[in-house]
């Protein structure tokens, strides 16, 4: 049996026990990664598991495990990216956080979420002009408000523009 089809059906059974909040989820994941150091799924199941139980700290090498190997699908990618960014601004490291949101970025652009969090990451770094400039570009490609809608263009143009007057 390959060591994939070995780890596949634990995987999945820790998983539902996480989405269950079963406190035994976590045990089995870490199990799992300590097992299987080089699985990238099993890495990014184990980081949102730190994540999910406040531990943000302990979750960073997992996010970043799941990132360097190889093999993750693209949807779990996009999450490692932004809960690696994530976590990276709540524990305070502002620029690392950067760092790995426009690596988010470059692999999914455009994404309103990655950027919605680079955003925030921003304006910790006192980069509050750019910060608002992406909230409204955001706000401006995917708010479904009508009236946001109606002024979209205009939205689009003043956000790069936001200091000038007539």
């Amino acid at each position: 049996m390959s060591a994939e089809i070995e780890h596949t059906e634990p995987l999945t059974q820790a998983v539902q026990l996480r989405e269950q909040k079963n406190p035994r989820a976590h045990e089995q994941l870490l199990a799992l990664a300590a097992r299987y150091p080089q699985d990238a799924a099993i890495a990014y199941q184990a980081a949102w598991s730190h994540d999910s139980l406040g531990l943000e700290a302990q979750a960073v090498p997992f996010y970043e495990r799941a990132l360097d190997g190889p093999g993750l699908p693209a949807e779990d990618r996009h999450g490692a990216f932004l809960g690696l960014g994530s976590t990276l601004r709540v524990l305070g490291r502002y620029e690392a956080a950067r760092g790995v949101l426009r690596r988010g970025l470059t692999e999914f652009p455009h994404d309103a979420s990655l950027l919605t969090f680079l955003a925030m990451t921003l304006y910790n770094l006192g980069e509050s002009r750019e910060a608002v400039r992406t909230l409204l570009n955001v706000t401006a490609a995917t708010s479904a408000d009508q009236r946001v809608q109606a002024y979209r263009p205009a939205i689009e143009h003043y956000a790069d523009r936001l200091d000038e007057t007539e």
